[in-house]
């Protein structure tokens, strides 16, 4: 018989107001990821266990706020969790930044399994400071992480993936230095809160955390998507995930304006034209890096010909971008 992992609960950094928690996460095996690995075959290993995860079904989990609040919520068929609940002020709890601290355990002993971190599992919830005077949308594929989306047969989305680890993987040039600007505004203590949206899977999760974190990026909610289901057929008219995400945080904070920030290469284009003429008067300002792809920059730059609602930018470099931000007035 093989040994079976020890079990454990990845609580995603998520968002939520002082009246709203809201916590994302999953609990799985811990298939021991070395995300500083270096040789070929631990690498494609551990790209193996990111996708190719153990999930612990139907759990029951509560979670603690302080000593006076205890929520519980439950895993799916794969795994996830959501707690959605409305609820009395909390933003005592919230520290400079604006983040809350909970922490998950699992409810009941789970037969013959080793739980890890004496079953105590924090999770952090981010409520934007009253400070804040905008807050910024940022994808994270080719805006401040080269993946090579726009590559042939996205080779270098696969090498960058799977060959690469998290440590070694280099931000486009000037990004975090941009991104720490906009936190910090023209007041420079707004902490202006900065929400990352990505169309990867949630199996990368703890791979870009662990990317911004190391380059030096101000931290935020990473928001991602789940794998879809293969027996499940998704309606035309659907809007992308990514899209519903965006719209979300817009609807969660409705009197906080919004800067964002994409490429070129996809779909980033059409889902932020689209949002500003949806929410004219929430959207400051869209800023795209140019990608190498001459059929693609052509077609964006058409996209935004006659657009005049919303101050777009296609940027060749962060300095550009820091450029218009200070002529602006976001940052000093």
């Amino acid at each position: 018989m093989f040994k079976k992992d020890p079990v454990q609960i990845i609580a995603f950094q998520t968002y939520g107001t002082s009246n709203r928690v809201y916590l994302r996460g999953r609990a799985i095996e811990d298939e021991s990821i070395n995300l500083e690995q270096k040789s070929v075959l631990k690498l494609l290993i551990n790209a193996w266990k990111r996708f190719e995860t153990d999930e612990v079904k139907h759990a029951e989990l509560s979670v603690s706020l302080g000593d006076n609040h205890v929520f519980y919520t439950k895993t799916d068929e794969r795994g996830y969790f959501l707690l959605d609940e409305i609820v009395d002020d909390i933003s005592e709890y919230q520290d400079d930044e604006g983040w809350v601290r909970f922490e998950f355990s699992f409810k009941n002993k789970i037969v013959k399994r080793l739980i890890q971190s004496e079953n105590k599992f924090s999770a952090h919830m981010l409520i934007p400071c009253k400070s804040a005077n905008f807050g910024v949308i940022s994808d994270i594929d080719d805006t401040i992480l080269h993946t090579g989306i726009v590559s042939m047969f996205k080779w270098r989305v696969l090498f960058n993936t799977f060959l690469k680890s998290a440590g070694k993987r280099l931000p486009l040039e000037g990004a975090a230095a941009f991104y720490k600007l906009l936190h910090k505004g023209k007041e420079e203590h707004e902490a202006n809160p900065i929400f990352y949206v990505s169309h990867s899977p949630w199996n990368l999760y703890r791979y870009l955390d662990y990317f911004l974190k190391q380059n030096n990026f101000p931290n935020g909610p990473i928001i991602l998507r789940k794998f879809p289901s293969v027996f499940k057929r998704k309606p035309k008219d659907e809007k992308p995930e990514k899209q519903k995400e965006i719209i979300n945080l817009l609807k969660s904070y409705p009197d906080l304006k919004f800067i964002l920030i994409g490429d070129c290469g996809e779909h980033d284009p059409d889902i932020y034209i689209e949002i500003a003429q949806v929410f004219p008067n929430r959207i400051l300002a869209i800023y795209l890096r140019s990608v190498k792809h001459k059929k693609k920059m052509l077609r964006v730059s058409g996209l935004f010909n006659d657009y005049k609602t919303t101050p777009v930018l296609l940027v060749e470099t962060s300095e550009e971008a820091i450029e218009h931000a200070r002529k602006s007035g976001f940052v000093l």
